[in-house]
Formats: structure tokens, C-alpha cells, sequence
């Protein structure tokens, strides 16, 4: 099993540990027409976004029935509001977490038992101070960073202050998957049905020389 990295000290969920041991990919789906394809892949863990609110209650109860473990991306839902009551609907129909930038929703979904996931987009230095603010307050589980080559220009200390975190966007081959395990994420996030299928033991090397990180960006 792989190691539990930790934010503020809180080590990450069981559940996740778990659902990310033998495959550290989270399926992004999209749309309905890869539902199939996620269902009979290894992969334990997705995000559901992009289908709207009438397609949830079909989607989301069919994904936990089959030992999927199911985050909903309450932003990219079409017709499904932005409060707290969204996040009880989500909950009652059996998605095990959400998924949001809006630090106001991860604050609450912890209270209702969701797992949280604080999707941060890194665009520059400023943004990412930025962001390590927003994920110190807002606690979440698990801290979806885009995109996913911003890990490799990020310093230690940034990792640290945003983790446990998923590599997400632009993730494309095995290759990318294994380097953002290497650079300290949990996990990576694609859409590719190709990757849903990738085992720990099917990684490839990451060299040393893509370890390096720079000393401290996210101070300049």
C-alpha cells in the first residue's frame, strides 16, 4: 500500500488510501458515453462533471453500486445549484465526495460527511500563494492541482502546504502518471480510458533528473 501523505498533519482518508492502493488514477468522466468503460476498469476512484442535474441519480447510485468511489464536480454540473442543499442532494443519492474552487462548499461538505476535493487552478506565482491560502482554510481531502506539469515547477514547501494533491490536466501517458506520484501527489486525474487501467507495478521510471524542483517559487 502506498504511503499517506499528509496536510497539517491529518493523514489522507482511509477511504482514499483504500480506493487508490493498486491503481493511483482518478477517472474524470465527462460525459455518459465512458460510464461503461469506468465501470469495468480497475480504477476505484472518479469524478463524475459535466452531466447535468436529471443525469446524476441515474449515474451516481450505478457508480457506488459497483464499488466505485464517487466524487460529483458541483461547479460543472449543469442545474445543480451552488449550496448546501446541492451538496445533501449529492450525499443522499450515494456520491462519497465533492469536488469545487469555491472554498465556501468544501467548508461545507466535510460537516455532512462528504470527502472534499479544493480544485486549484496555478497560473503564475501570485496564484499559487493564492491557493495554498485558500486550501490552509478550507482543509480538504484531497487538493486537485491544474495543470498537472505545474506539480514538477512547484517548490517542496508548495507541495506540502497542498497535499494530499492530484495531478490533473494534460495528463496524458503513463509517463505523467508516474511523475506526479514521484513529485508527491496521491494521484493523477484523466479522461484518457486508456490510463484507468494502470497499475503501481505498470509505471514507468521516472528519471532523476525530472525530480528536481525549483528552490522556492512560490516565495519570489
Amino acid at each position: 500500500m502506498p504511503p499517506s501523505p499528509s496536510r497539517s498533519g491529518a493523514p489522507l482518508d482511509a477511504r482514499l488510501v483504500s480506493a487508490l492502493a493498486e491503481v493511483p488514477v482518478i477517472a474524470s468522466v465527462v460525459t455518459p458515453q465512458p460510464l461503461r468503460q469506468f465501470l469495468t476498469a480497475p480504477a476505484k476512484v472518479c469524478i463524475v462533471a459535466s452531466l447535468t442535474v436529471g443525469q446524476l441519480p441515474q449515474t451516481v447510485p450505478a457508480l457506488a453500486r459497483a464499488g466505485k468511489t464517487v466524487f460529483v464536480n458541483v461547479d460543472s454540473s449543469p442545474g445543480l445549484a451552488q449550496d448546501r442543499g446541492a451538496l445533501e442532494f449529492i450525499k443522499n443519492m450515494g456520491a462519497h465526495g465533492v469536488v469545487s474552487t469555491r472554498l465556501s462548499l468544501i467548508e461545507k461538505g466535510r460537516p455532512l460527511g462528504l470527502l472534499t476535493m479544493m480544485k486549484v487552478f496555478v497560473t503564475d506565482r501570485s496564484n499559487l500563494r493564492r491557493s495554498m491560502d485558500a486550501v490552509s482554510r478550507g482543509a480538504p481531502d484531497l487538493v486537485e492541482i491544474m495543470p498537472a506539469p505545474i506539480v514538477a515547477r512547484m517548490s517542496e514547501q508548495a507541495q506540502r502546504a497542498m497535499s494530499p494533491s492530484v495531478a490533473a490536466g494534460f495528463v496524458e501517458t503513463p509517463a505523467d502518471v508516474a511523475l506526479a506520484l514521484a513529485l508527491g501527489s496521491v494521484a493523477a486525474a484523466t479522461s484518457d480510458p486508456r490510463l484507468w487501467h494502470l497499475r503501481r507495478d505498470q509505471l514507468p521510471p521516472v528519471p532523476p533528473s525530472a525530480r528536481k524542483r525549483p528552490a522556492a517559487p512560490s516565495q519570489e
